[in-house]
């Protein structure tokens, strides 16, 4: 289809990939909506994307369609641009010879029952013609969806043998869709829970991302635990202990707060002092096995080193306070709060709430009076002691106990005489 332009209509994703399936079924090949756009539509959610899965191989994907990139020649994966939009499309394939637990050795063209067959889980196996507005099922995923369960395509031990990740994806889905693990299904992930540590770091990091950074991310956490695989996620020895932090905090909470409230629930039993969690050696351990970028280990461990000071708030000064609410993260130190003192007690998170809004009112972090140039030019020279005074003068200016420029240097002057 060399002469279709792109056009300059609205980005639609779902008329995209039909465009696609027509272009295929009329230059006789087969062609469906797969997996989990079919499974999410079926449900009434509207899909981030739609892939498209056909007996073309790639190479005729490539004559029909004039934009086209190859993203996975060895898997028969080529994207389509059209109409603003690109559309994964895959040939249909069989796999077979998983060495390592993760990649097949093996990879054959072949057609849609097949393809259907070496996918993970039933509700992601379905196929969807738009043009005939007909449903493939090959794998029972229809009543699946209608039961609300998760149950591995075939042989749960030989699925999870081919990419062991999916044992996660199991826990991901059910959590997400509020659905339950078929029995058999989570029987083979106690039996394969070990075997998590033959995948990369890297991959199980961004199974834990996607699950704590959704709304039912207490769920699947449970369910980790409950399946004995948080042990091998962050090289722990497993526990199916409850999360209540976790599950009090708020659902906009990010990842570094999600993670921060699971090292709590995990490191820090009830009436233990907090003061005593070792934040920073618990992230760093996070942060490798779990591949955490700088950023998210870095929240964490402030998270933790900050949350006591917070709890402190009513024995602490307005300098103080202000201060903390200057902090970048101050968003997330609030959450873990609001959810920590939500189950352990002990704590009036309103009227902390109510004098952080009149102290944002009065302005957190003016501009400082006074700078270190301010005690050069007054011929004092540049030490340790700069540090501390700037401090103490900024601290008085946050309290209000100078006014202006003059009285914070006669402040200045009055520190470092002592």
């Amino acid at each position: 289809m060399n002469g279709m332009s792109d056009g300059h209509a609205q980005p639609d994703p779902r008329a995209a990939a039909t465009k696609v399936v027509e272009v295929l079924q009329e230059a006789g090949h087969t062609a469906y909506f797969a997996g989990g756009c079919v499974r999410d539509v079926l449900r009434g959610a509207e899909p981030k994307d739609y892939d498209v899965a056909t007996d073309a191989p790639p190479e005729v994907v490539a004559q029909l369609f004039r934009k086209t990139r190859a993203v996975g020649q060895a898997f028969g994966v080529m994207l389509v641009r059209l109409m603003r939009c690109e559309v994964e499309v895959a040939t249909f394939r069989t796999e077979w010879g998983y060495e390592d637990g993760r990649r097949p050795d093996h990879v054959e063209f072949s057609d849609a029952e097949h393809d259907a067959q070496r996918r993970d889980f039933t509700i992601n196996g379905l196929f969807y013609d738009p043009l005939a507005d007909r449903v493939i099922d090959y794998v029972g995923g229809q009543a699946d969806l209608e039961r609300k369960v998760i149950r591995a395509i075939g042989a749960p031990d030989e699925r999870f043998g081919e990419d062991y990740l999916r044992m996660l994806r199991a826990v991901r889905f059910a959590a997400r869709l509020g659905f339950a693990i078929d029995d058999a299904t989570a029987a083979a992930i106690g039996r394969h829970a070990d075997k998590l540590d033959r995948i990369s770091r890297e991959r199980v990091g961004m199974e834990v991302e996607m699950m704590l950074t959704h709304r039912s991310r207490a769920k699947a956490v449970g369910l980790l635990g409950r399946l004995r695989l948080d042990g091998p996620v962050l090289s722990e020895p497993a526990t199916d202990a409850p999360t209540p932090v976790l599950e009090a905090l708020a659902a906009e909470a990010d990842y570094a707060t999600a993670l921060a409230a699971w090292v709590i629930d995990r490191h820090h039993p009830a009436g233990g002092d907090l003061y005593m969690l070792k934040a920073k050696q618990l992230a760093d351990r996070w942060q490798r096995t779990l591949v955490l970028s700088n950023g998210v280990s870095d929240g964490v461990c402030a998270a933790l080193r900050e949350l006591p000071t917070v709890l402190r708030w009513g024995e602490l000064g307005v300098a103080r306070r202000k201060r903390l609410l200057a902090r970048p993260d101050w968003a997330r130190l609030e959450h873990l709060a609001e959810a920590y003192t939500g189950v352990r007690g002990g704590f009036d998170f309103a009227a902390m709430q109510n004098d952080a809004t009149g102290l944002f009112e009065q302005g957190v972090a003016p501009e400082p009076l006074i700078s270190g140039d301010d005690l050069v030019a007054a011929g004092y020279l540049p030490g340790p002691a700069f540090k501390r005074v700037l401090a103490e003068v900024y601290d008085a200016q946050l309290e209000g106990r100078v006014a202006d420029r003059a009285e914070a240097l006669s402040l200045m002057r009055q520190w470092m005489e002592r």
